[in-house]
């Protein structure tokens, strides 16, 4: 058989004897070729809007301190009030959250059971218990203690070497020019490399984020059941999921673009992941439940809608972009998101939505102190401000507002 067959998120050619194989996408080719002028021409009012907007609205809270910045002798305090149960207290400083961790860490490394200790603990250094999924699941705690000092340095370097090899050969396999290809993974290795931040090994989002883009980097797309590859990106999901629920997300989109293409078995896998996370979770819950007494205060409400700045603070202040003048970082966000529409294919179409959805989620959910979320994301994103020249050529010509076809920077 040697028909081909192209859609509009990519192309695949089916040859005899070879099962469905990715296929070069003509460098004309993109995905806003087929949109009518008027839809081209507001989105185009819509991204310029978006990147005006970014560059000026605030990316951090006015007056504090990124935990980023580095470890620091004692506790830093935070400028401004918190607020929980509606009465307001003081601010806790960020680097007490890495001290809890530590703790939980270091009492599971002497042979403490971790749901034996982390309520009183995390009662006593004034942390919410209540709800219970105030309470971070014991992955982490346990591998950490495992693999020790020594170990994490190791597991570090060797998950930021892997992330950049798996985008390298998947962008390869794509088609992608040798210069995108090039300027893609280079951008993929400054995303990946905050991982090596030695401070932060027991941030949670820290693991989870750079898991998440081992994990699409591992991931191909087949088209019903044929031309994909999926299992050591599941290897890498699972475990994600098992170190942070905000991982949740990814793993539903993965479940549901098999189904969207008919990969039956690798939706059936993603599925069931996520009925057993359920459980788990449900599980760690009834534990942490169990403890909380009468008198514990409940957690500050994370359903605070902050917008457009949730979003952008997020991934700037969790990720190498906070380096950057603000005027700068809040559009890079905007550009590294929107920039996985000019590569061609369905996992063009996947990063993007990827991206977008933690966007639509960081705007709705999370307090100005939650800003580390972003982590989960942020590594995965990076590679997309490559593809963003492509995008915007793109969208300008199906808006008629250039005659010139489009140029891919190979």
């Amino acid at each position: 058989m040697g028909a081909d067959v192209l859609d509009t998120a990519g192309a695949l050619s089916l040859s005899e004897g070879a099962g469905l194989v990715p296929a070069p996408v003509p460098a004309s080719a993109t995905r806003f070729a087929v949109w009518p002028v008027w839809l081209a021409r507001l989105a185009l009012a819509l991204l310029a809007a978006l990147l005006v907007a970014s560059a000026v609205v605030p990316v951090a809270k006015s007056g504090n301190r990124s935990p980023w910045e580095g470890p620091v002798e004692g506790p830093v305090s935070t400028a401004g009030k918190a607020e929980v149960a509606g009465k307001p207290v003081a601010a806790k400083p960020y680097d007490e959250d890495i001290a809890l961790y530590e703790v939980a860490i270091a009492r599971v490394a002497k042979g403490e059971n971790y749901y034996s200790f982390i309520v009183p603990e995390q009662r006593a250094r004034d942390y919410p218990v209540n709800p219970a999924i105030a309470v971070r699941l014991p992955t982490l705690a346990y591998l950490d203690a495992l693999l020790g000092s020594a170990g994490q340095i190791a597991a570090a370097v060797a998950l930021m070497v892997a992330i950049i090899v798996v985008w390298w050969r998947k962008l390869g396999e794509a088609g992608v020019s040798p210069r995108l290809k090039r300027m893609a993974t280079a951008l993929a290795f400054v995303g990946a490399s905050l991982g090596l931040n030695r401070h932060y090994f027991p941030l949670h989002e820290l693991w989870a984020g750079g898991l998440i883009a081992l994990s699409l980097g591992l991931h191909r797309i087949g088209v019903r059941g044929r031309g994909g590859r999926w299992h050591a990106a599941f290897a890498a999901a699972v475990l994600a999921l098992a170190i942070r629920e905000h991982s949740l997300p990814f793993v539903a989109l993965m479940a549901a673009t098999a189904l969207w293409q008919r990969n039956w078995r690798e939706a059936a896998a993603w599925s069931a992941l996520i009925a057993v996370f359920f459980a788990g979770l449900a599980w760690h819950l009834s534990v942490i439940s169990q403890q909380v007494l009468p008198g514990d205060p409940h957690s500050a409400p994370w359903l605070v809608l902050r917008g457009l700045p949730g979003w952008l603070s997020n991934v700037v202040q969790s990720s190498n972009l906070r380096w950057l003048p603000h005027w700068l970082a809040g559009p890079a966000v905007v550009l590294m998101t929107f920039g996985w529409l000019g590569w061609n294919r369905a996992e063009g179409m996947f990063a993007f939505l990827l991206a977008a959805g933690y966007g639509v989620l960081f705007m709705a959910a999370g307090r100005w102190d939650n800003f580390y979320w972003g982590a989960m994301i942020a590594p995965a994103m990076f590679a997309g401000i490559a593809f963003a020249p492509r995008a915007l050529s793109g969208l300008v010509v199906a808006a008629k507002l250039a005659k010139s076809p489009v140029n891919t920077l190979n």
